[in-house]
């Protein structure tokens, strides 16, 4: 039996999450081992419909933090991939700036982002999550409930409505106007089987290659696999010139942007064997938030709620923690769910604000005027 719709009462009141993101299944799991029941929509028809990307490093004072509310650290530590968290730098020269090892025990350790995705998955009641359903439209109805209808047809009520769903989120424009804008700085992903004599610039872990304005960034894998990031600061219209339905061609055209580099880094590029994926990287207003008046029943997680730059890499971070802290702020405030959800927004604000600056911080660093030296500067103080 339903629920009802119209209810302040968490425990009574139908709560629907858009979005099956680390934010989104850690609410959901958050909630579920309380004693609250939600459900998942997810536009994607499977778990498995596409590839999750490279790995996370899960930092002790968010993501661990939000995996242990959720009751989920244990399972997380055999997830753990060792090794993987060695850096270096390097110049265009491929000379060596600063190299970092691997820890024998680090508190930022790396895990694969499909195996957690996963393991957030079948942490919950297998009809907890919807697959095939792409959100296509939300109506304000009375009394802070929302109707939410679906691609497939489907149509839904609500009396909480989270949005969990990413960058171009549709749950956002109920609680905010703004808009998620262009960096500048766009990254073209390509990679390199396990087996493959790729480069002799990187050994394990990552390889950051900088100058002002551009960048190879790699990372080699411990099965032997090489993900490789080339990012150029450039105009969005400037990667339309690009065919990159032509792959040979097309890394001919980016490897050209390298000109005088080392060839061994150039061979990043040059010798890829898969097309290449663009990721032009957008962020909202660094100090984004909105007023809870006329937003009742609604809130975000994650890139909905404060997308920024890769360059902290605390993006899953947070998702996790947004997730875990909503959780248990609706458990702390049951009885009144805007009372929860105002507690939640106010440590959401602050803490995503102080993140947003400091990613935007790094990515100056990484492409302004003083690289590779300030990136070098970056990870010594570490």
């Amino acid at each position: 039996m339903n629920p009802p719709l119209v209810s302040s009462n968490v425990a009574a009141a139908r709560i629907a999450i858009i979005g099956a993101g680390l934010g989104g299944l850690t609410l959901a799991r958050v909630l579920h081992i309380n004693g609250f029941r939600s459900t998942i929509y997810e536009a994607e028809p499977s778990p498995d419909a596409r590839s999750q990307g490279g790995l996370l490093d899960i930092h002790e004072y968010n993501g661990q933090a939000g995996l242990k509310a959720a009751g989920l650290y244990d399972r997380f530590l055999d997830l753990v991939l060792p090794g993987e968290d060695a850096k270096r730098v390097v110049d265009r020269h491929a000379t060596i700036l600063f190299d970092q090892p691997a820890s024998a025990a680090p508190t930022r350790p790396e895990v694969d982002r499909g195996a957690l995705r996963r393991m957030l998955i079948d942490s919950l009641p297998a009809d907890t999550i919807r697959w095939g359903h792409k959100l296509t439209r939300v109506s304000r109805l009375q009394e802070g409930n929302h109707e939410i209808a679906f691609k497939n047809g489907v149509t839904e009520r609500t009396a909480l409505l989270i949005g969990a769903d990413g960058a171009w989120s549709r749950v956002r424009p109920l609680v905010s106007a703004a808009k998620p804008a262009y960096t500048g700085t766009t990254f073209m992903e390509t990679s390199h089987p396990s087996g493959s004599t790729v480069s002799t610039a990187i050994e394990t872990g990552t390889l950051m290659a900088v100058e002002p304005g551009k960048g190879i960034l790699a990372h080699r894998y411990a099965d032997g696999t090489v993900r490789v990031y080339v990012a150029l600061q450039k105009p969005e219209d400037w990667f339309d010139t690009i065919d990159f339905a032509k792959r040979s061609s097309s890394l001919a055209r980016l490897a050209h942007e390298f000109e005088g580099w080392a060839a061994e880094l150039r061979a990043l590029i040059l010798n890829s064997e898969t097309d290449l994926v663009i990721r032009p990287i957008h962020a909202l207003p660094p100090h984004h938030h909105w007023a809870r008046t006329e937003t009742e029943g609604v809130t975000l997680v994650g890139d909905a709620a404060h997308l920024m730059s890769p360059f902290a890499g605390e993006g899953a971070n947070l998702a996790i923690q947004d997730g875990a802290a909503l959780g248990l702020a609706l458990c702390e405030h049951r009885d009144n769910i805007e009372k929860a959800l105002e507690a939640y927004e106010n440590a959401l604000f602050s803490r995503s604000a102080a993140f947003a600056d400091r990613t935007a911080r790094n990515h100056e660093r990484f492409f302004g005027e003083h690289a590779p030296q300030s990136v070098v500067e970056l990870f010594a103080a570490h």
